[in-house]
């Protein structure tokens, strides 16, 4: 049988001059998404796709049968309490998305998680009293994508606010239920940017919308039981780098509108205590200072803790008084250390709980307090210990504030998700559960290892790697897949991942590269993988996959790199600088053609992401660097690994023409490309909703990684 021939995009040259360059794009006419030819050429895409992965299917389908295999279908979270009641999701066999719930607490001192039946039929409850709240099912009905954005419970326990996108561009629509009688209020709220907060009296709600280029640039307070269209503009960021966002402190008190750049902080707040004060802004934004807002009560008196870098780039947690205050009055409660980064901090009653990282791992740190008037702010500080040598923590839920114990998450990328309670007054930590893997998991099978990679400057790239033990035990290479992200400051912490398990166990090496322009290694491991230091973020991933090659793990024709969304970029960045070592790439909703979404303000994020990469129009300088990357304009003759480009039509964030440029001209100017691009027609950026449909995607994907590591089925004959 013949080989499916790829569709071949139109050249249609579009010119543009910047700072004395000259750039022809031939294919920006891609971009037009109501063309029925460009939804043609996508479907066409599509039809491609499946046709050279038809060899593929049988394998699909035995993944996707590994991962529902593996998977506790009809199962729930660990019941969280808030105010009067326990709440908890649960899911079940055979629905896409499941239900949120409650049941009362039996007193004002339980504090113990109910054990709620984990076998419970849909139609029985999972404890006595069981309320369900939201039928996710239900509310999906009719829609190809649903997402719930979020949802809140009013202060009085009767009103859920709750928002959905049945599109995937993110744009919410928020209805309130009356838990009383289970009807929705007349309420309507469109084109909001998730969900909402309550204000302390349960009356009026607070929501985000977002302006043409998707920033989100407006706080508005809407009053139940009125239209949308009276209600009121709380505040209006009008500086174009600047986003917004609305909460409500723990203590119920403050309702918290942060404005923020990449680089700059400026939060307003409203006191429930002193209403006539009006939004007050706690301290005016400065270039290069960033701080965030908690409200705590330390030797009983009201204050407010800020953690900023004014004092030094990894950030110092202070203390003011609850009202605007200056920096330079700003008390420091944890003073800054260049070896730790704080992160965050959460207050209690009785303690605090900071965020923080150091060599890489995260931290979760307690500040137990004093709790008479006037007396000793902070008695005791230490770290929540752990025994093994690479891991994740991080708090759970824990939305009261007088509660006495700690939920957090713990994990790693051989031990599944763990939900603990800590107390704190104890010192014990409980584990209430470990997500459940079915069919006999062990994780004394796997072996994990933090391994450090030399790059070009000398830099040290941890790496994380988990393999099963008898493959390692053979002592020969392994196939290997390689996985990161690079910005932002987001930091790619191990994990565990059930869906990994059809990698492990067909003896392929999982690896996350931890490169610069992410978080992991604190401040200065994200400043030098950003602007005009971007080229370190490839330079990490290519040096991490051969460092895993110089130490045997595994060989350059036997990994397949991955990453999605900024970390697409860096996949279309070495695929271009290191093809050949690398035996495929997956790019994932990928950031491909950044030049051309940088040059252009009126495109969703590129004013808010300067700071981030540069401004190549007003900049020649960025233009430069951004040029000399950008995975678009640096397709070259030259042999490429076998590419998976993976995107969706929706998706607010990354467009879909970005991976379709670039996947027409990889065709057009390598020869006999093994490019192949999947679309999700009916979703977003986080790709397909629903989990079996998310399943089956993820199975599309590691089939096509097997595949090119040698472990997919013949292939001769499918073609």
């Amino acid at each position: 049988m013949s080989q499916p021939l790829p569709p071949i995009a139109a050249r249609r040259p579009v010119t543009s001059e910047h700072h004395g360059h000259v750039r022809v794009d031939d294919y920006d006419w891609l971009r037009e998404k109501e063309s029925p030819e460009v939804v043609a050429h996508l479907e066409a895409e599509n039809a491609y796709a499946q046709a050279r992965t038809a060899h593929l299917a049988d394998l699909r389908e035995t993944i996707f049968e590994e991962i529902k295999a593996r998977t506790r279908q009809t199962d729930l979270s660990v019941p969280s309490r808030l105010r009067d009641h326990w709440y908890y999701g649960r899911s079940f066999e055979g629905r896409e998305y499941g239900a949120s719930c409650r049941v009362p607490v039996s007193g004002p001192d339980d504090w113990t998680p109910p054990q709620p039946a984990e076998d419970a039929s849909p139609d029985e409850p999972a404890l006595p009293g069981e309320e369900v709240l939201l039928d996710l099912d239900r509310l999906a009905e009719g829609h190809d994508f649903f997402s719930l954005g979020g949802s809140s419970i009013s202060p009085d326990s009767t009103l859920l606010a709750y928002a959905t996108d049945v599109v995937g561009d993110e744009r919410y629509t928020i209805r309130v239920k009356d838990l009383t009688t289970g009807d929705l209020l007349e309420d309507e709220i469109v084109g909001a940017l998730g969900g909402a907060t309550w204000d302390r009296s349960g009356s009026d709600l607070f929501y985000t919308t977002v302006d043409e280029s998707w920033r989100a640039d407006k706080i508005w307070r809407h009053r139940l039981g009125t239209q949308q269209a009276d209600d009121e503009l709380v505040l209006h960021e009008t500086d174009g780098r600047f986003w917004v966002g609305v909460g409500r402190t723990r203590t119920d008190r403050f309702i918290m509108v942060a404005s923020g750049s990449k680089t700059t902080s400026e939060y307003h707040v409203l006191d429930a205590d002193a209403p006539e004060l009006g939004l007050r802004c706690f301290a005016p934004r400065q270039e290069g200072l960033e701080y965030s807002l908690e409200h705590a009560v330390i030797a009983g008196e009201d204050r407010f803790l800020v953690m900023h870098n004014g004092a030094g780039a990894d950030f110092e947690l202070g203390v003011t008084p609850p009202r605007p205050t200056p920096r330079d009055a700003w008390t420091p409660l944890i003073a800054h250390d260049p070896a730790v980064r704080l992160e965050d901090v959460d207050a209690f009653a009785g303690h605090l709980v900071v965020h923080q990282r150091s060599q890489g791992l995260t931290q979760l740190r307690i500040l137990e307090l004093g709790d008479a008037a006037g007396g000793e702010g902070v008695v005791d500080d230490y770290l929540v210990e752990f025994d093994e040598p690479v891991y994740t923590v991080g708090s759970g839920a824990n939305p009261r504030f007088d509660q006495p114990t700690v939920r957090l998450g713990y994990t790693s990328m051989a031990i599944p998700s763990s939900v603990y309670d800590y107390d704190v007054r104890s010192r014990e930590l409980s584990l209430l559960k470990r997500a459940p893997v079915l069919g006999g998991y062990d994780a004394a099978d796997y072996e994990e290892h933090r391994l450090w990679a030399p790059s070009t400057d000398g830099a040290s790239v941890p790496v994380s790697v988990v393999c099963r033990r008898d493959a390692r035990a053979a002592g020969q290479p392994l196939p290997l897949h390689l996985y990161a992200y690079g910005a932002y400051e987001m930091s790619m912490d191990p994990s565990f991942s059930i869906a990994r398990l059809s990698l492990l166990d067909r003896g392929v090496a999982f690896a996350i590269a931890h490169v610069r322009g992410g978080g992991e290694m604190g401040r200065h491991w994200y400043d030098d993988g950003k602007l005009a230091h971007k080229q370190h973020t490839f330079d990490d991933f290519v040096a991490a996959a051969r460092h895993l090659v110089t130490e045997g793990w595994t060989t350059h024709d036997r990994i397949v790199g991955e990453g999605a969304s900024a970390g697409g970029l860096l996949a279309g960045a070495v695929a271009n600088q290191a093809p050949d070592d690398f035996a495929g790439i997956v790019a994932g909703v990928p950031f491909v053609d950044p030049l051309t979404s940088m040059l252009d303000s009126s495109l969703p994020l590129t004013v808010t992401e300067y700071d981030e990469w540069g401004n190549p129009e007003a900049d020649p300088e960025a233009y430069a660097t951004i040029a000399a990357y950008a995975p678009y304009d640096n397709v070259a003759p030259r042999r490429y690994p076998a590419i998976l480009a993976e995107t969706s039509f929706h998706d607010t964030r990354v467009l879909y023409v970005e991976p379709a440029k670039w996947v027409a001209r990889l065709r057009e100017v390598v020869e006999s490309p093994d490019v192949i691009m999947k679309i999700e027609m009916s979703a977003g950026h986080g790709g397909v909703s629903g989990r079996y449909q998310a399943w089956k995607d993820r199975a599309f994907t590691l089939a096509w990684v097997l595949d090119v590591l040698g472990l997919g089925p013949e292939t001769a004959s499918s073609v």
